[in-house]
């Protein structure tokens, strides 16, 4: 699942926030989603806090609780996975370990108890009510639409992968022990109640996820119940467990995830591999060899140490100085795994009809479709015809995304997209900064190149004619 960065420090400590202060903020809530953006779609997840105060007072700093007393909200919450979907989707096709875990926290360790090859409902059902085991669902959006629909707009908000996993807990019982994940993470309440357990991070803002010790992280800072239409947020690194409370019903939530491996670090390594093999064609510095058995040294010298800073301050100075786009892998991995956009019907994108069919000729005026689902690439031809390896503009899309291969790690994904010669890069960046522009007016020489830009594009659904 998704989720890092060096931790953002205000300059000074901040207490724990007190469950009770939290649950101060849990006034009521809005009755549905707002799905006109997806700034809007945020602003009503969160809602009643105010996007600007959670980015300034809770994103990567804190937890936030939001209780809510919505009866609305909670049949909606209720309607996104229910304990009785899992029959009708385990007659889909379900596996264990790719679909399915079926697990349990036991003196403190977690206990897999998932079977062999296919999910049957039946004998899911038992060890639930027998074995009083937690069934983690992987990834629900693949199948339930209002996921896909929230997950969507959560990935264009973000601009990063979201992944989900709901978690069907029996009463009396706990899935997991305490632990910390490599995502920042919302807990939507679906069914039932979940006791939750929240302790300072001992790895804040942690990169990877890990198991702690119950004797390691001390008493709970914020210990607080969940119920249907509640909202729960924690930064990656918050160590935290929850338990359903012992009765008669069982909790279902959905974990919403998101940030994993798109730090500060992780935008540095995937920018600086292109940025030295572009200095290197230009200063001959970078070309020169390392001394003769570097690679066989023990400790690095003193003089090794310097040039490298030197290089490293070299790249320092042509970054300041540069405005191209700069990610590479970063990019495409965002683009060639993300949802597509959520239209109700995915075989409707695959043809340029769904964007109303009208070919796009010299004299007509054209819109981008679907920019939060296309990134622009500037890199070496893939596929040069000669020895020189000229740059190209790539443009690439999620438009042809499969929605069942969503955030499942090993299935293959594919990319799909464009490339363009450099010179087109302008062209492509008016129909980027434009509501609608003139094919005419594109900033390229001859009027058969600005009619193949915008045709290219149109062919793969991502202009339409106004």
């Amino acid at each position: 699942m998704p989720k890092k960065a060096k931790p953002a420090g205000t300059g000074k400590e901040e207490g724990p926030v007190p469950c009770k202060q939290l649950k101060m903020e849990a006034v009521m809530g809005p009755s549905t989603l707002n799905f006109s953006s997806p700034s809007s779609l945020f602003e009503s997840l969160i809602s009643p806090i105010k996007t600007e105060t959670f980015f300034k007072e809770f994103w990567e700093q804190k937890p936030l609780l939001i209780q809510r007393d919505d009866p609305e909200l909670a049949v909606y919450y209720q309607s996104l996975f229910r304990l009785s979907d899992l029959k009708s989707l385990c007659s889909q096709g379900m596996y264990y370990g790719r679909d399915v875990n079926v697990c349990r926290c036991i003196s403190g360790k977690k206990k897999v108890l998932n079977k062999d090859g296919k999910v049957h409902f039946l004998q899911l059902r038992k060890d639930f009510d027998q074995k009083r085991a937690t069934i983690q669902f992987h990834q629900p959006q693949r199948f339930k639409n209002e996921l896909w629909r929230i997950q969507e707009k959560l990935e264009c908000y973000f601009g990063s992968l979201v992944g989900s996993n709901v978690y069907i807990t029996p009463a009396g019982s706990q899935g997991l022990p305490p632990h910390y994940d490599d995502v920042e993470v919302f807990i939507l309440q679906l069914e039932g109640e979940k006791h939750w357990r929240l302790y300072h991070p001992t790895v804040p803002l942690a990169r990877v996820y890990s198991v702690e010790a119950e004797d390691r992280i001390g008493m709970p800072a914020h210990e607080f119940t969940l119920k249907p239409g509640d909202l729960l947020y924690f930064p990656r690194g918050t160590i935290h467990q929850a338990d359903t409370p012992p009765g008669l019903a069982h909790s279902t939530h959905v974990t919403i995830s998101t940030y994993q491996n798109h730090s500060w670090g992780d935008f540095l390594l995937d920018t600086i591999s292109g940025l030295v093999f572009d200095t290197a064609k230009e200063d001959i510095e970078f070309r020169a060899g390392i001394p003769r058995q570097l690679l066989l040294q023990v400790e690095t010298t003193a003089l090794e140490t310097r040039r490298l800073s030197g290089f490293l301050r070299t790249l320092a100075d042509r970054l300041e100085g540069t405005s191209e786009l700069l990610s590479a892998d970063m990019k495409k991995d965002f683009v060639m795994n993300r949802l597509p956009p959520y239209v109700g019907d995915e075989a409707e994108l695959s043809t340029p009809a769904f964007l109303g069919g009208q070919l796009p000729r010299l004299d007509s005026v054209v819109r981008l479709k679907f920019k939060d689902h296309v990134v622009l690439m500037v890199g070496p031809d893939q596929h040069p015809s000669d020895e020189m390896q000229e740059k190209m503009v790539y443009v690439y899309h999620s438009l042809k995304n499969r929605r069942e291969r969503h955030m499942m790690g090993n299935e293959e994904t594919e990319s799909h997209g464009l490339r363009f010669p450099l010179s087109h890069m302008d062209a492509l960046k008016q129909l980027w900064n434009s509501s609608a522009i003139s094919v005419k007016d594109l900033k390229l020489t001859t009027d058969e190149e600005k009619e193949s830009l915008v045709l290219s594009l149109w062919t793969e659904c991502l202009i339409q004619v106004v």
